[in-house]
């Protein structure tokens, strides 16, 4: 069991690390899509968004000061899943499907996110 969390945490802290890394590689596009869900600032807001992911990616997959891990992936989720899929605000039907999709999905996340603070640390293989 220890291997297949190990491995898990890898999985999961790569996919905030890449997630949040997008966030730079593609700023403009982003800056542009979250301006246009009302977010503010987006220019500020998607960098400061792509470094919370990095470092509760790093965290998780890294197993060091998991605490600190899940509030970074927290404080992203939280807001991203009100503002940005906001699926009850969208009319096209193909649209609104996909919205809610991503909203859900973001709920597991941050379900899964606090169900990792119950897990005894130190972790094993933790950095």
């Amino acid at each position: 069991m220890d291997a297949a969390f190990l491995i898990g945490r890898i999985i999961v802290g790569l996919y905030y690390i890449s997630s949040g890394a997008r966030h730079f590689t593609h700023l403009n596009m982003m800056a542009g899509y979250a301006g246009s869900k009302g977010v503010p600032m987006p220019k500020i807001s998607v960098p400061l968004s792509g470094l919370l992911l990095i470092i509760g990616g790093l965290s998780i997959g890294l197993g060091a000061y998991p605490l600190i891990g899940v509030i970074a992936v927290i404080l992203f989720l939280l807001p991203t899943t009100f503002m940005m899929h906001n699926f009850w605000a969208v009319q096209d039907p193909m649209q609104k499907m996909s919205e809610m999709v991503n909203f859900t999905k973001n709920w597991a996340l941050i379900g899964y996110t606090l169900m990792i603070l119950a897990i005894p640390q130190p972790w094993v293989y933790s950095v």
